[in-house]
């Protein structure tokens, strides 16, 4: 494992406002990245992510997606509105290295901690600011949320079923632009290293739902009679057969790429056996899935990896959530790790966690940290003398939390 000191943001200081999933998330990715992240909220309630509970499931007097969004930073606690408060964090600005903010545009301009105010402030501060759907245009004072996001970049209708549109289940808006925002933070830095300056990066759910679709926008934006189209069982609209999930007698089998006519031979289907014409495999793919589905159903999901994976057919089983976590593939990979919360006063009992860890791996080492979320202003109220950046950072263990009132 890693020091702290050999981490590649070490020393790096983050002041996160952000709320709900991407900012924070993104904040998260730098905290992994060794970066001290502090959060920056309301007292007495915090921000949302605190009561947005995934499942309904809590864990310590917050929401378990709030921990797993969280874990790995510091938490001081402002009233932005209050003169004293904003003051101190005016302070902070000033001695902080980035600025991650994802309020709706105009929020932090009422404030006085927009990006050219702060400027003024700390002219080497790398300021990012997210948003739903940009600064300007019709959309820009919209809720900036996930489903809205996607909904409105048409990506329902790109996993479209049946003739109805169907969002991804996860909030792959909110997620991608936490990559982004934080690919923006580290290039900035890197330039702030050269020169000196720091800077804005700025972008939207929109924008990150737009990126994403850079293959099917390419097409459109280049042949405009072109339109996805999905057979019974495709998993891409402008790929032809097989590229899909397929049932089996036991569950489903997905396939990548492979010629149709071998697939045939393999499958004991002769009908796609004679399909040697890859122009056939677009313009006859309904047909096509429906013949390899009909022939899937007969064995079971292991029996035809046994036979595909011989053949060096690009296939996969198709896991449940339960199936995955059961795999050794789940184990090897070693993607989850334990974070501790420390006890609120001594003699109490502390609490534990098993959470998902940063995906990046450094000189060999996956990046693992056993700090959990902060508790709401562990570190304390800005405007009540509390000053983070005067001590260390905080152990993960041992540490004991300040009120969030005083």
């Amino acid at each position: 494992m890693l020091a702290p000191d050999d981490l590649p943001l070490a020393g790096v200081v983050v002041l996160d406002f952000s709320q709900f999933l991407a900012g924070p998330v993104a904040a998260l990715r730098l905290a992994d990245l060794g970066a001290r992240v502090i959060k920056v909220e309301r007292p007495v309630t915090g921000e949302i992510g605190r009561t947005l509970a995934f499942g309904g499931r809590w864990l310590d007097g917050d929401t378990l997606s709030f921990h797993a969004m969280n874990r790995n930073k510091e938490a001081v606690v402002a009233d932005l509105k209050d003169p004293v408060d904003l003051a101190r964090v005016v302070d902070l600005v000033a001695r902080a290295d980035v600025l991650i903010q994802n309020f709706r545009p105009g929020v932090m301009e009422r404030i006085g901690l927009d990006y050219e105010a702060v400027r003024r402030i700390n002219p080497a501060l790398v300021y990012a600011s997210a948003s739903g759907y940009g600064a300007d245009g019709p959309w820009a004072a919209r809720p900036g949320q996930d489903l809205l996001a996607q909904s409105v970049s048409a990506l329902p209708w790109v996993s479209a079923a049946d003739g109805r549109p169907v969002p991804v289940g996860l909030a792959v808006a909110d997620h991608l632009m936490s990559c982004h925002i934080a690919a923006g933070v580290t290039a900035l830095l890197v330039r702030k290293m050269r020169t000196g300056e720091g800077g804005l990066v700025e972008t939207s759910l929109l924008e990150g739902m737009l990126d994403l679709q850079f293959e099917l926008l390419t097409t459109r934006l280049n042949d405009p009679t072109l339109t996805p189209q999905r057979g019974p069982h495709s998993a891409h609209g402008y790929l032809g057969a097989p590229y899909g999930l397929y049932p089996t007698a036991d569950g489903h089998l997905a396939i990548a790429m492979a010629p149709v006519d071998r697939l045939g031979d393999l499958v004991g289907c002769p009908e796609l056996a004679q399909m040697r014409d890859p122009a056939s495999w677009w313009s006859d793919r309904a047909r096509i899935e429906r013949l390899l589905a009909a022939a899937l159903g007969r064995r079971t999901t292991d029996a035809w990896l046994e036979t595909l994976d011989a053949a060096d057919v690009w296939c996969a089983p198709v896991l449940t959530l339960e199936q995955l976590l059961e795999h050794p593939g789940f184990a090897a990979i070693e993607m989850t790790q334990q974070v501790e919360r420390p006890p609120r006063v001594a003699g109490e009992q502390g609490v534990s966690l098993t959470t998902t860890r940063s995906p990046i791996r450094i000189d060999g080492e996956v990046l693992t940290s056993r700090r959990a979320a902060p508790r709401l202003g562990e570190q304390g109220h800005l405007g009540h003398g509390a000053d983070p950046l005067a001590h260390p950072r905080a152990d993960a263990v041992g540490a004991r939390p300040v009120d969030a009132d005083g």
